[in-house]
């Protein structure tokens, strides 16, 4: 049985190379934790599985969960892999909220590749994704 994922707007990013910085300042002992109101329901199917962001309406890159904790203010915290893979692009809309992804309806990852090293450029990726070339 595969695990689950969950699909996050990147808000605020308009790019991959923005999420990029913004997990590279918040990774620390080789995970990048982000903060969120609400633990998803189905938090525990989810260790394992990925976060796919969401940047300008279309599902672009994946970070494995790896746990998910509390913070002392009683916020979830979202422990993450830090490394971006990129997937094929896919139109998503932006949402509120938790929405689950099976493995069988997750995009495929890009070459295998993460974001640092990956064979295409992330702008030349999110342009042919726009022209529904990926």
């Amino acid at each position: 049985m595969h695990a689950l994922n969950i699909t996050k707007v990147a808000v605020g990013c308009e790019d991959v190379e923005a999420l990029a910085e913004r997990t590279r300042n918040r990774t620390a002992d080789g995970e990048a934790p982000i903060q969120t109101r609400y633990r998803p329901t189905r938090h525990g199917e989810l260790i394992g599985g990925s976060l796919f962001w969401i940047i300008k309406h279309q599902l672009v890159v994946r970070q494995r969960i790896i746990g998910f904790d509390e913070t002392p203010e009683g916020r979830c915290l979202i422990r993450l892999d830090p490394v971006l893979v990129t997937v094929r692009a896919r139109p998503k809309r932006a949402h509120q909220g938790w929405r689950y992804l099976t493995a069988d309806d997750a995009p495929d990852d890009l070459d295998g590749g993460s974001n640092e090293g990956a064979a295409m450029p992330a702008a030349l990726i999110r342009e042919l994704a726009e022209l529904s070339l990926l």
